[in-house]
């Protein structure tokens, strides 16, 4: 059981750490424009050496929803993982007189919710940027920062599996014991 959570517990902490650099970071997308390279984020773009903050690339009501719906989607992942992080540590000093709720099961949930979130913040913004900024931008290029949360995601659901994975083990352990 431990050392799912363990697993679990580095998954976790590197998907949270990935989370957290890909949402702070403006290279989610590269473009070249006026024949010079371009780069943006969730919080600004930046031509040449110069970044200025993203404003309503697309339309207002589209523009505005478009990326204040990945960033929040972004933040809450983090926010989910962090509190996954929290309840899988606390996980390891399980109260046996404590069975009610299951410090692995709910941290497993947390990071299954945190992957669900960056998910929806990750098909927002590829299918605005496919639809819409790639037509615009003719060479453009999904950047690391963008892989970074796609990692993520991946990092955060492994950590709900190996969390699970330790509920499971734990479960079967209790039910199995003789009275």
């Amino acid at each position: 059981m431990y050392s799912f959570m363990g697993g679990g517990l580095f998954c976790a902490w590197v998907g949270t750490i990935l989370l957290v650099v890909a949402t702070a970071t403006d290279h989610w997308m590269q473009y070249r424009l006026s024949g010079s390279f371009a780069h943006q984020g969730l919080w600004r773009y930046c031509l040449g050496n110069k970044c200025y903050l993203q404003t309503e690339s697309i339309g207002k009501a589209l523009g505005r929803a478009y990326w204040n719906a990945t960033r929040a989607f972004m933040i809450l992942s983090s926010l989910c993982a962090t509190s996954g992080i929290i309840m899988g540590i606390l996980a390891f000093a399980q109260q046996p007189t404590f069975t009610r709720l299951s410090r692995p099961f709910s941290a497993g949930i947390m990071f299954f919710a945190s992957t669900f979130f960056v998910l929806l913040a990750l098909a927002i913004y590829t299918g605005v940027t496919v639809s819409f900024l790639g037509r615009r931008f003719g060479d453009w290029r999904f950047s690391w920062s963008y892989i970074l949360g796609w990692v993520a995601l991946l990092m955060t659901f492994f950590a709900g599996i190996f969390y699970m994975c330790a509920y499971r083990m734990h479960e079967c352990r209790r039910l199995s014991a003789p009275r």
